[in-house]
């Protein structure tokens, strides 16, 4: 008899400190039933991605370029203690590996490295910039899907209505410009410029605004990406934004250079410049575009 009883027994399990550190940990992160469960360790290569984790209140273990994104993209903010894993074009796989993701967010610009990627943490890509659509409304899917993984459903849902908020605010402040197209544009140097179109996401953002779009020729994954200064004769009635970041230089040329003065945008003072936005970001990046357009228009008309 004490023999059947001994056989229905559970074998033994040797249990170390460790052990039953690492357990009460899990329980710990797990919470109360039904609450989602810590996020994991992230890594991200791809930009909008990595501003998008940020977002959500998610900071990643490692992230690409990060300087250059503090240049370029400004927000959110990069903390302390997040690892540069080098250029977006030449990942250093070293850095990336000594991060010990556990999931690597990523993009279909990316899909070449992805099996390079797999082989240190799953990979998950989200597609934002695809040719022939504005980028917004993927934006919105990309930030859901993400919140999803991250167990951050409910910030993701706030991040989008905020950004809807802001939109709606921003567009009655800015109605008196609907009737003038925006050529929005980044200037590379004194004498030419790339130029954003309907596949942009400053382009979705601003007609998100009410307002509309000067360029109407096709560009590419967002925008066209030489245009000399004398295009703006062609587009005499718009108002032309410069996003940052350009070349001193080129900025100076803006009000010394006989060639710009001569375009009518310049010479009737209908151009404004905004700080640095990351041009392929998801929603934080068209917040900060569309709050830095109202702000520098709103100043333009009350100057």
């Amino acid at each position: 008899m004490v023999t059947g009883l001994r056989a229905q027994q559970r074998p033994r399990v040797p249990i170390s400190r460790r052990g039953v550190l690492l357990g009460a940990a899990a329980l710990s992160s797990a919470g109360p039933a039904g609450a989602e469960v810590a996020a994991p360790r992230v890594a991200a290569v791809d930009w909008a991605m990595l501003e998008t984790a940020l977002a959500l209140g998610v900071t990643p273990v490692a992230g690409a370029e990060l300087r250059l994104f503090a240049k370029a993209a400004v927000e959110p903010a990069i903390p302390a203690g997040v690892a540069d894993i080098g250029l977006r074009g030449g990942l250093s796989y070293e850095a990336l590996y000594a991060a010990k993701p556990d999931l690597i967010l990523s993009s279909p610009w990316y899909a070449a490295r992805e099996a390079i990627l797999a082989r240190i943490a799953p990979v998950a890509s989200y597609s934002i910039y695809e040719p022939g659509r504005p980028p917004y409304v993927p934006a919105e899917a990309a930030t859901r899907a993400l919140g999803e993984r991250l167990g951050r459903r409910a910030e993701a849902d706030a991040l989008i209505a905020a950004a809807a908020s802001e939109f709606e605010a921003g567009r009655a402040r800015l109605a008196r410009f609907a009737t003038r197209p925006l050529l929005i544009i980044n200037l590379g140097d004194p004498r030419h410029f790339r130029a954003f179109g309907d596949e942009s996401m400053f382009v979705d953002a601003a007609k998100r605004l009410g307002l509309s779009s000067a360029w109407v020729a096709r560009t590419a994954f967002g925008a066209f990406p030489t245009v000399g200064v004398e295009a703006l004769a062609g587009m005499p009635d718009a108002f032309v934004v410069n996003v940052g970041p350009s070349p001193r230089d080129a900025l100076d040329a803006l009000g010394s250079s006989p060639l710009w003065r001569a375009m009518p945008q310049i010479a009737n003072g209908r151009i404004v410049a905004l700080d640095p936005v990351n041009a392929y970001g998801g929603i934080p990046a068209a917040r900060r575009f569309a709050r830095l357009l109202v702000e520098a228009l709103s100043a333009h008309a009350e100057g």
